[in-house]
């Protein structure tokens, strides 16, 4: 007998093609029979050990967030419903050039401390691993030897590559540092990683220029990987930062998967087109592109990513050193309120957009759910004064919710044919961006159902197997028979996020079912002790 028949579903399978009904047989953490129209063609019905009723609802492929920032809280939360609640059954990692592998004594404790933000420190996490092989391997064993809640696919991030060749200075790679940062890229990938990210505006990354990362990325290419680049503006240089993009991953012959592909600010409002125009001009042409987004306006960031590159050059301890230096924080802030600092991707900072969502230090939860604005009022002080106390008072761990989005861009870009999504959602702080957990349901509820923006056929596409294709995964991100049982079940008519701004951790409605790996991680809507996750490496070839 197999392990579970879901009977009378609507299936969506991935593809974009037309729904259908049918009675779907799980064995083996895989597909293994699809029987179409059961009860309405009189055949005999599958059987299984178990029956699951899925009448009024859509069996899918399991979903995949292609930008994710649980690099930790995969070890650490065995829970991790902020991803499974949502039918997330794969997650990619290693994002924005920033992350714990390959990594030695020193460059751990600096990224560590530097992305504090996304992650926390990581005070409850042993960091048993150095290399991205053996954090690949610490993920199949997850908590306690027994795995983690969902799949992970792991990017090596260019900028700790970086940081354990050449330290946070910025200057150009020697040939020996290139030639070093190759063979750790090179070593990743042989690892397992599936690709490469960077992160454009965060240090240490951001002071590699096209020469260095288009050689990085001609390794990439020669494994089959792909790069994710978190480019180098998303305000005033937007259009001409993906254009550089674009042309760098084309001369390193490289796959290029645009993260959270957003047009921000002022000065992008209704600009969408214009970006959209310069894909498929690359993607005739020949260019291999997909691009991630997520489904609302403001962004998430940290407070200290908006400072000069120039200021965060050597580490956090010179950060901290420059921002205790009068004469430096004024030029600081000159940069970020008159001329527009490139950690604010060239636009002058607007304080009333940056709103305060978490902070590392909990004596200072009180500044949570604030704009710096309001916390400079409150305080009677300039706004670049009470931004600059709490970066020293937090040790530079403060992230904040970025109010700067536009809707007409979010929607277009979200129709594109080389579209995926992302939640880049961090899991961190008081008051979270609602994207951590509510981007898929958002998706199928707000922007199918609500607003039309797209078909459900399409929607679901755009989740499943648009991503495993840029993946590589060749059994995952369909309904077929022989794929892995990463499935979902949702219903179409409630399906919805539960998080909002005032209340981020919500969890979703209408998403009763989800499997990882043929096993319930989700059943009759409550998360059960399943931990069915492992690494998903790159496939060879």
């Amino acid at each position: 007998m197999e392990d579970l028949v879901v009977r009378d579903a609507e299936v969506v399978d991935g593809s974009g093609g037309p729904s259908y009904r049918a009675d779907v047989v799980v064995d083996g953490g895989r597909i293994v029979s699809i029987v179409k129209e059961a009860a309405a063609a009189g055949c005999q019905r599958p059987s299984a050990m178990r029956e699951l009723d899925a009448e009024g609802l859509v069996l899918s492929p399991g979903f995949i967030d292609m930008h994710a920032h649980s690099d930790l809280a995969l070890l650490r939360d065995p829970d991790h419903s902020a991803k499974v609640a949502q039918g997330v059954t794969l997650e990619v990692i290693g994002q924005d050039g920033l992350s714990y592998a390959p990594v030695d004594e020193r460059t751990l404790e600096e990224v560590r401390r530097a992305i504090t933000g996304w992650n926390g420190y990581g005070e409850d996490v042993d960091f048993d691993w150095r290399t991205v092989g053996e954090y690949l391997d610490r993920l199949d064993r997850g908590i306690d030897g027994h795995g983690i809640a969902v799949n992970a696919a792991y990017l090596i991030p260019q900028g700790t590559v970086r940081a354990l060749v050449m330290g946070w200075e910025d200057r150009p790679a020697t040939p020996e540092e290139l030639a070093r940062m190759r063979e750790l890229v090179a070593r990743g990938l042989e690892q397992g990683a599936v690709g490469l990210s960077s992160g454009l505006t965060y240090t240490p990354g951001m002071y590699a220029d096209d020469a260095e990362l288009t050689e990085l990325c001609r390794v990439v290419a020669g494994y089959g990987g792909y790069y994710c680049p978190h480019h180098r503006s998303y305000g005033a240089g937007a259009l001409a930062a993906y254009a550089e993009m674009v042309e760098l991953a084309g001369r390193a012959g490289c796959p290029l998967h645009l993260a959270h592909a957003t047009m921000n600010f002022g000065v992008n409002a209704g600009r969408a087109g214009e970006l959209l125009d310069l894909l498929d001009r690359a993607l005739d042409a020949g260019a291999d592109i997909t691009l991630d987004t997520y489904p609302y306006t403001p962004g998430c960031t940290t407070l200290a990513a908006l400072l000069p590159s120039w200021a965060s050059e050597g580490g956090p301890e010179r950060v901290l050193a420059r921002l205790a230096d009068p004469a430096t924080a004024e030029r600081i802030r000159r940069e970020l309120e008159v001329t527009g600092s490139d950690g604010c991707h060239g636009v002058p900072v607007e304080w009333d957009t940056i709103e305060v969502s978490g902070v590392a230090d909990p004596s200072l939860g009180a500044h949570v759910g604030r704009t710096v604005r309001e916390l400079a009022e409150a305080g009677g002080e300039a706004p670049w004064e009470a931004a600059r106390r709490l970066l020293v008072e937090d040790r530079l761990g403060t992230t904040i919710l970025q109010h700067v989005g536009h809707e007409e861009n979010v929607r277009a870009i979200m129709r594109h044919r080389a579209h995926t999504g992302g939640s880049d959602g961090i899991l961190r702080g008081a008051k979270p961006h609602p994207r951590a957990y509510g981007t898929f349901p958002r998706y199928l509820g707000h922007y199918v159902r609500e607003s039309g923006v797209l078909s459900l056929e399409e929607c679901v596409a755009h989740l499943t197997s648009r991503p495993a294709a840029r993946l590589r995964l060749p059994d995952r991100g369909l309904v077929r028979e022989g794929y892995r049982a990463d499935l979902v079940l949702f219903d179409p008519e409630t399906v919805a996020p539960g998080a909002t701004f005032a209340a981020p951790r919500a969890l979703p409605a209408g998403i009763p079912h989800v499997l990882v790996d043929g096993r319930f991680a989700v059943e009759d809507g409550r998360r059960t002790d399943v931990l069915a996750g492992r690494s998903v490496r790159r496939t060879p070839g």
